[in-house]
């Protein structure tokens, strides 16, 4: 039978790649976000029958509770990303509250709505996989950069209590690291300056979710750091 993948914040980047990663493994792939169904891009090609696009606004408890009885009628979901996020840039001093708000609850609310819907299906069948995308800012919050780091630190703390909580209920949680540009139109221009391969390519970003996913429960990886050979760290 095949698996069910529901992916949370499918951009042009790395959303994109794992939808079409998990459908081209042949699997039933729901994409969701906020306007997902003007990414009919992603309803292309050989697999494009397994694609459904869902929109949905994961900061509404409603929103995402419609979004998985979607995604039931398809079949229980086995692996599900959380991918979503927003940020915008400022000082502590600058910061609008609503701003902050609005960051947080896209960037880690959200994350706990989409992992609690999950999880409590997957429990059932002590078995599946959630992984959290986070970034550089989930281990350090650098100037400028509250909005960002204060969801992220926040969604890798909940990771780490889900995968103390549901692995010995048969549930992997995963938490990956981020750290870098991933390649897209936006940053093209920063691989002239660095060099080949020096922003992190999405397609290899969702090959390293599949090999997440596909992970025995003799040797899970809560915790997996990505980035590109030039980055410092």
């Amino acid at each position: 039978m095949a698996e069910t993948a529901l992916i949370v914040g499918v951009g042009p980047g790395l959303g994109s790649s794992l939808v079409r990663m998990c459908a081209g493994e042949g699997m039933t792939v729901v994409a969701a976000a906020r306007n997902a169904q003007q990414r009919t891009d992603l309803r292309s090609g050989a697999s494009a029958d397994r694609v459904h696009l869902h929109d949905c606004d994961a900061t509404s408890p409603e929103a995402v509770a419609e979004l998985f009885r979607f995604t039931d009628r398809l079949g229980a979901p086995d692996l599900v990303v959380f991918n979503a996020g927003v940020f915008e840039q400022g000082t502590v001093l600058e910061t609008d509250p609503a701003d902050f708000e609005r960051c947080w609850r896209t960037g880690c609310f959200a994350g706990f709505l989409v992992a609690q819907s999950a999880a409590r299906r997957m429990v059932d069948k002590a078995s599946g996989t959630i992984i959290f995308t986070g970034a550089t800012a989930s281990l350090r919050g650098s100037a400028g950069f509250a909005n960002l780091a204060s969801p992220k630190f926040a969604l890798r703390a909940l990771a780490q209590s889900m995968a103390r909580e549901l692995g010995p209920r048969g549930v992997h949680v995963a938490h990956v690291v981020i750290d870098g540009q991933i390649r897209s139109p936006r940053y093209e221009q920063l691989v002239d300056e660095r060099g080949p391969d020096s922003l992190l390519e999405p397609d290899q970003i969702a090959n390293a979710y599949l090999g997440l996913h596909r992970q025995h429960r003799s040797a899970w990886t809560l915790e997996l750091d990505l980035r590109p050979w030039v980055e410092r760290f």
